[in-house]
């Protein structure tokens, strides 16, 4: 009986992850699924142009003219705004005109000194990056003793008393982004409510050579505001074995920032579609950075594949039933500012978007991607996906919030998908210094437009519309 149960057990277990992969067991589409297939000489077409013919390298040399002209491009900046006029001639310059931007007020946090010291036990200067939005310390800084945790729960049963003016350092191991990332955004909420006087995190990131990750944060209204800040792998763990050994750790944190409210734009570049112009097939990524590195992998690259799509299909004079519509998100970084403006903006036009892509986890080698809808929109794109299997990049993976932007028109009920890339190494460089022009390679990015390009090309042309 027990065999039995095991067996059982494992069956389920293998259809769960089955399901996961297909988003249902059986596919029934009949006549669409051969139309999918009579495809697969233009899929080829776009492929050979972008990843052997004539525009191959032109997806990383422009990334990298734009990343070495403006490098940084955090929100609410002139630098931002400037690489966004870029964009709008860029696209000009390859004969695309269709081209509207929409205003959005947006955060303009600006870091300015910041500086971790560790006074007892011993004397130690400590590498940290401020997190979004954070509040300043006094001008002499916050010199506090230090209390770790692991976690949200460990924290919560402590005493009040033995939290309240202390330094909060929240020391999670990374497991994925999405499950570790809650100590990062709501660690100095957390923190602020025990007493604690400031927060500290461990970097959310597997790797570390001594560096610092930022990234956005947010506060409770109802709950004083503390500074917040990340600090390294390496610093944190040495906390760590320090304060297990019950020695006395003091820490002076200084950090200086300031906060305002200025104007960007989203970007909308539209390739008209032949027989329903009013239908979207949405790409996208967004166009702002952290302060740190150079925002090339985060989200140059998404951008730069996206801003493709439209280009590449107008060099091979292919132009689909329904408009394709790629956007350039600004101020994603300080929590989809942009995205949540254009859904506003856009409610009542919401039915005409067939489908929405997004790409802002890296462009490395392309795999497939994580699609979010009904059983049958789901069908059709696995369906799609067999079409790329010569670069392989069919893998189907059902995911409910397949983006970060894009997440926000897909809770209207939307289908969508972001990019699924083999970016193991995504989060090494991650909101760090290290997001650099190093990170891309140019025939990762040369196949990411090409299936980006490709995909997008086949959603908007099929007779069918993706189902919500």
């Amino acid at each position: 009986m027990l065999l039995f149960v095991s067996l059982v057990c494992l069956l389920i277990s293998v259809a769960k992850v089955d399901m996961r992969h297909s988003g249902q067991r059986s596919c029934h589409l009949g006549g669409l699924a051969e139309e999918i297939a009579s495809y697969e000489p233009v899929v080829k077409r776009i492929i050979d142009y972008v990843v052997a013919g004539p525009y191959k390298g032109k997806t990383y040399q422009e990334l990298a003219n734009f990343v070495d002209k403006f490098g940084a491009r955090p929100s609410g900046t002139e630098v931002l705004e400037q690489s966004i006029d870029y964009m709008i001639q860029l696209t000009h310059n390859n004969h695309i005109h269709d081209i509207t931007t929409e205003e959005v007020e947006v955060p303009h946090w600006a870091r300015g000194e910041e500086e971790l010291t560790m006074l007892e036990p011993r004397v130690k200067k400590m590498a940290l990056l401020g997190l979004g939005h954070s509040v300043c310390t006094p001008p002499e800084g916050i010199t506090a003793e230090v209390i770790i945790v692991n976690t949200f729960a460990e924290l919560d049963n402590l005493p009040d008393c033995e939290v309240e003016g202390k330094i909060v350092l929240f020391v999670p191991i990374f497991t994925t982004y999405g499950d570790t990332i809650k100590y990062r955004v709501k660690g100095a909420a957390k923190a602020a409510a025990k007493g604690a006087v400031a927060s500290l995190v461990r970097s959310i990131t597997p790797f570390s050579i001594n560096s610092p990750h930022t990234g956005d944060q947010t506060y409770d209204e109802d709950i004083r505001k503390i500074p917040a800040a990340a600090i390294t792998l390496e610093d944190a763990d040495l906390l760590k074995r320090i304060y297990l050994r019950e020695e006395k750790i003091v820490l002076n944190l200084k950090m200086f920032s300031t906060l305002e409210s200025k104007i960007s734009r989203n970007t909308l570049v539209d390739y008209k579609g032949t027989e329903k112009p009013e239908k979207l097939v949405i790409v996208s990524g967004h166009i702002d950075s952290w302060d740190v590195g150079q925002g090339a992998m985060d989200d140059g690259g998404g951008l730069f594949i996206s801003w493709a799509v439209p280009v590449i299909l107008k060099h091979l004079n292919l132009r689909p039933r329904r408009t394709i519509r790629s956007i350039f998100w600004t101020a994603e970084e300080p929590g989809l500012i942009g995205a949540q403006a254009y859904e506003k903006k856009h409610r009542n036009e919401a039915d005409n978007i067939n489908f929405i892509m997004e790409s802002d986890e890296g462009t490395f080698t392309p795999l497939g991607l994580t699609v979010a809808g009904n059983t049958e929109a789901r069908c059709i794109i696995k369906e799609v996906l067999k079409l790329f299997k010569s670069i392989n990049a069919s893998t189907f993976i059902a995911d409910d919030s397949p983006g970060s932007d894009i997440t926000v028109i897909i809770e209207t009920g939307v289908p969508g998908a972001g990019l699924y890339n083999d970016n193991g190494k995504y989060f090494w460089y991650h909101h760090t210094e290290g997001d650099t022009m190093n990170v891309q390679n140019e025939h990762e990015l040369d196949l990411g437009a090409a299936f980006w390009t490709a995909a997008a090309y086949v959603i908007a042309d099929i007779t069918k519309d993706i189902p919500r």
